[in-house]
Order: C-alpha cells, then sequence, then structure tokens
C-alpha cells in the first residue's frame, strides 16, 4: 500500500480494514448477488459511516459484529444503505419511444392486456415513466398493470408515496407534467404528486432477485435497467434465464445501455434501439 494509501486509511473518522471491507462484499453477495470489487471500497466506507454514527458505534469491527450478531433490522438498513439508487423520469428516452411507438401499438393489436415488469424499479421513476407511456400510447378498451419491484424497502416506500421534490421532474415536457402530476401547496410546496391514474396500474413490491420469485403470471415486458451490472456473469446467465422464463414467447427485455446479453443469454435477440431485446425461445 502507497504512503498516501496509508495516509488516506488514517484520516479516516472509523477504521476501516480489508477484513472488513471482506465480509462486507461476502455478505452483500449472499444475500443479494451484487459483486463489490475494490473500486467501490469508499462507496462502502461512506454509506456505512452513516450507519455507524447514526448507531453510535465506534467502528467498522463494533458495526460487522452487530450484523453477524443477526440483527436483522440493521442488516436490512445495511442492505439498502449499500445498493445504488440513481435513476430519473424517462432515463434512456430512445427506450419510451420504442415502447410508445412499436411494442405498445403491436400488443394491442393481438391483445387485450398489456403485463410489465419493472426489475430494480428504485425510487418509482422507470415505472411512472412506463405507466406514462403505456397509458397516452393504449388503445381505447385495452388495460395495463405493472410490477415494480427493488431489493432496497426504503426506495420503493418512497416509489408507492409517489411524491417527489419538484425539480425531479424539470426534464419532463409541459403537456405531460399536466396531464400527469399535481403540484403541492402550503406544507407540500415545492413537491409534486403522480396522477392517481398512473398509481393504480403499478404494484410496488419489495423483492430480493436471488431469492424465488412469486409472480405466477407471465409478462409481455421487463424492464430490468442498470442492475445486472452488478452481478458476476454467472449471476447474469442465470438472471436473464429466468427472465426469459417469465416472458411469454416474444416478450421484449429493456435492458442498460451499459449492459450486454453477448455471451450471456442466447434466448434473446437484439431488435429496435440498443439494449431492446425479444424473446426467441
Amino acid at each position: 500500500m502507497s504512503n498516501q494509501s496509508k495516509q488516506a486509511l488514517g484520516d479516516r473518522e472509523f477504521s476501516f480494514t480489508e477484513s472488513n471491507f471482506k465480509k462486507i462484499c461476502k455478505w452483500v453477495f449472499d444475500y443479494a448477488g451484487i459483486e463489490l470489487n475494490e473500486g467501490k471500497k469508499e462507496l462502502v466506507y461512506s454509506r456505512l459511516a452513516r450507519r455507524i454514527r447514526h448507531l453510535q458505534l465506534n467502528s467498522f469491527d463494533e458495526y460487522c459484529g452487530l450484523l453477524k450478531s443477526g440483527d436483522d433490522e440493521e442488516f436490512v438498513n445495511f442492505i439498502n444503505a449499500i445498493t445504488t439508487n440513481l435513476t430519473s423520469f424517462f432515463r434512456e428516452s430512445h427506450h419510451f419511444d420504442y415502447l410508445a411507438d412499436s411494442v405498445v401499438p403491436n400488443l394491442c393489436q393481438r391483445q387485450n392486456k398489456i403485463n410489465v415488469w419493472s426489475a430494480g424499479c428504485s425510487t418509482g421513476e422507470e415505472p411512472y415513466s412506463i405507466a406514462m407511456t403505456l397509458l397516452e400510447n393504449i388503445l381505447p378498451g385495452k388495460s395495463a398493470s405493472i410490477l415494480a419491484t427493488d431489493l432496497d424497502s426504503n426506495v420503493v416506500a418512497k416509489a408507492s408515496s409517489g411524491i417527489y421534490p419538484a425539480n425531479r421532474i424539470d426534464g419532463i415536457p409541459q403537456h405531460k407534467v399536466k396531464k400527469w402530476f399535481k403540484k403541492g401547496r402550503r406544507k407540500q410546496e415545492g413537491y409534486v404528486k403522480v396522477s392517481p391514474d398512473l398509481r393504480k396500474i403499478i404494484e410496488f413490491n419489495q423483492l430480493n432477485l436471488m431469492n424465488s420469485w412469486p409472480m405466477t403470471e407471465k409478462f409481455d415486458i421487463i424492464f430490468c435497467r442498470n442492475v445486472v451490472i452488478y452481478f458476476s456473469k454467472e449471476t447474469q446467465k442465470v438472471l436473464f434465464d429466468r427472465y426469459a422464463e417469465l416472458l411469454v414467447d416474444g416478450g421484449h427485455l429493456f435492458i442498460g445501455h451499459s449492459e450486454n446479453i453477448f455471451k450471456v443469454s442466447d434466448r434473446f435477440d437484439r431488435i429496435g434501439p440498443n439494449s431492446v431485446y425479444h424473446k426467441i425461445k
């Protein structure tokens, strides 16, 4: 280790050893399948240091001891602190353009209901963006439902509330804002709330992708964007196979622009814009 690195470690508020980091990596991988490399060490420190301060502990040794003791409530807080939740409304807008222009019209010609799963929904911007796209483009007499899940119970609760700081919708066209959001007044000034029409077609649930999936109905569309990048290739293979099993034949899978199915799964073909696939087997 360089002198600069040693100095950085010495300047930390809490002692954070390599042993602490390895234990944390193992727990996160065993529970959630997420691989944390050396490049995530500072992120792990900064996020868990907040938990240590909150619990009035003195070190990562004490915190790891608490987790090892079987404190279930803190283990949930631990997983929530580590998972990353970066999202925005209509993120990767080409996906929603393709959904509106191609996927929804084709599905409406064949069936009466469209079923969607937003896997890794974070604070809800993705499923609400999907809901807006569906309701604006679905044919009269047709319906849609969205299942939105995430590992982090805190962000699922936030998503379910449908309440956001007003600046979160700055990039949305005004005609959509007027149609789908209500601005808060008095104590709620500076916030917006999504329309009940969006909220009523979405079911929010906490779900660990590494556990069994309770869904019995198949989906026409699955959004799983910027989720599998945290998993090993072997875990990705398992997940994509499970997604294929839950998709109808020809169903659509949307993944993040930095993700790739090449040499991971042979059950999908890429169609449309980058990172849009459909099930072939």
